[in-house]
């Protein structure tokens, strides 16, 4: 599996090439300490370009790379006795969506996501993180139960969006990503979300109507896809990194337009580059916000909730 992204490459060669030449001084007794020296400051400034402030290409790049920790990785990493719920009740179980019940840092607490795969068999047996309505259908049968047993509810998204299939419109996709938006915006329960990769329209946001919503630095969260985006306005996908730099999707942008509470800061170059340093920041986050939403009366929650996401997009 591949640990390096396409436009790191340029960064890779060279400090192959800085590592040849000095395998080549050492043994040859040639002295390329300025020649060393130049490449060296170059491999620095490239860096700083990329790692320090990425496009917003370079930032859809990192949230899609399949090496990109998972939601399983994050719950096997600060969720203690995992046990994974299935099924709709309605239909049958969706793979795309995980779920189920555990303990963060000693307290109950209902966990779902979306999951995508780190291969590619993987990720056809979770399609490619897209979820089909009874996805959507068993992640609101566990948030339910969650509202009934008093448990706090974290939601982890990452997903290119709903899956468009014919069998999923035919089992009522639209309808299953309403509801959870109409169900979600009155649980009486804390509810985090947080998006950890993709962020895809309506699939994204079928679990992301909590009382606190943050990203990780490099995800991405939008209405379409760049590559959507660009067939509609250019008629032409490949357009696509034109399309991102305008599109306002990343967890910067976000943060600005208060359609985010918070960002939760990646490893330089990308959550896989330290993905134990990435869960700890996580779990950090929601042990810093969970307690004061517990605290909270509920009839008070609801209605900060409701505000939240009212407010998005009124511009004062």
């Amino acid at each position: 599996m591949s640990k390096v992204l396409e436009f790191e490459k340029p960064i890779i060669e060279l400090e192959k090439k800085i590592a040849e030449l000095r395998k080549f001084s050492e043994e040859n007794d040639v002295d390329l300490s300025h020649e060393i020296y130049i490449l060296v400051r170059k491999a620095k400034q490239m860096k700083k370009q990329i790692y320090d402030n990425p496009s917003p290409w370079n930032r859809v790049n990192i949230a899609r790379f399949q090496s990109r920790p998972t939601t399983l990785d994050y719950i096997d990493l600060f969720i203690e006795d995992f046990i994974e719920l299935h099924g709709d009740r309605y239909f049958g179980d969706d793979s795309a969506i995980v779920g189920g019940i555990g303990r963060f840092e000693g307290s109950a607490v209902t966990i779902i996501g979306h999951q995508k795969g780190n291969c590619t068999k993987e990720n056809l047996s979770r399609n490619f993180g897209m979820p089909n309505p009874e996805g959507y259908r068993k992640a609101l049968r566990l948030m339910k139960q969650a509202e009934k047993f008093n448990r706090p509810i974290i939601t982890f998204i990452d997903t290119p969006g709903a899956y468009p299939g014919i069998e999923a419109e035919e089992r009522g996709q639209g309808e299953a990503i309403a509801l959870n938006l109409m169900e979600m915006s009155r649980l009486k329960t804390p509810i985090i979300s947080i998006v950890i990769g993709e962020g895809g329209s309506g699939g994204a946001l079928a679990l992301g109507v909590g009382d606190k919503v943050a990203m990780l630095e490099n995800s991405v969260y939008s209405v379409i896809s760049p590559e959507g985006l660009a067939s509609i306005l250019w008629k032409d996908a490949s357009q696509a990194e034109k399309g991102a730099n305008v599109m306002k999707l990343t967890a910067q942008d976000l943060l600005s337009m208060e359609v985010i509470d918070d960002i939760i800061t990646e490893p330089r170059g990308g959550a896989h580059k330290d993905v134990d340093h990435t869960a700890d920041n996580i779990r950090k986050y929601i042990s810093e916000s969970l307690p004061s939403l517990m605290k909270t009366n509920i009839d008070e929650l609801l209605f900060k909730r409701y505000e939240k996401f009212r407010n998005i997009g009124v511009w004062q």
